[in-house]
């Protein structure tokens, strides 16, 4: 559940997008009304900026929804929205996709620079801090854990931007919500296989005489 709730905005920012064609003119017209966007109804090159506001609106509920549960803010939250709010909004003001389709890269590298960054600052690394009450490992085992992370984000920065400016933006949207999340499930399988290598067996039960 935590997981469909992390990646809210990206759904509901692909939903929109496939579904911009279907939306029916007073609707559109409703959209234009409120903000000065320039939507045609069935143009599906306008179908980005629709799914953009869509984001953006989708990112506020998140954090919202997040603090009236928790009463308490989620960073990668808070970080996300200030990204999605600051290029959607270049977006929607300067109607260039281009914006929009940087925030994934800005995200990613923003969160491996800090990951990387903490096998150098401090007494742990931050992979440590946030998963060291669930599983003990050696510290070297961190270490690698902590840098791997850092090198995925990095990566997926990069990646996101081949895609955008290589292929198609539909073949964009389609990456952002299967390629990028598909690739992160991956990696947190491979993660957790490697640290199942330094957890102990279990003991076996002492039959009974």
């Amino acid at each position: 559940m935590k997981f469909l709730f992390d990646f809210f905005p990206v759904l509901l920012f692909f939903v929109a997008y496939k579904g911009y064609a279907a939306l029916p003119a007073p609707v559109v017209e409703a959209i234009n009304g409120l903000l000065p966007l320039g939507l045609r109804t069935g143009e599906a090159q306008d179908a980005m900026f629709f799914a953009t506001l869509v984001a953006i609106l989708a990112a506020f509920i998140q954090v919202g929804a997040h603090w009236l549960r928790t009463h308490r803010f989620e960073t990668m939250h808070v970080v996300s929205l200030a990204l999605i709010a600051i290029f959607g909004g270049l977006t929607l003001a300067l109607h260039d996709p281009l914006f929009f389709k940087w925030k994934p890269t800005l995200l990613n590298w923003l969160f491996g620079i800090v990951i990387i960054g903490s096998q150098f600052i401090g007494q742990k690394p931050i992979m440590e801090r946030l998963m060291a009450h669930a599983i003990t490992v050696p510290a070297e085992a961190w270490r690698n854990v902590n840098l791997a992370w850092g090198v995925f984000f990095l990566t997926m920065g990069l990646l996101n931007l081949y895609v955008a400016y290589g292929y198609s933006e539909e073949t964009w949207v389609n990456f952002k919500l299967f390629g990028l999340t598909g690739l992160t499930f991956a990696f947190v399988i491979l993660q957790s296989v490697y640290l199942a290598r330094f957890m102990p067996d279990e003991e076996p039960q002492q039959q009974e005489d």
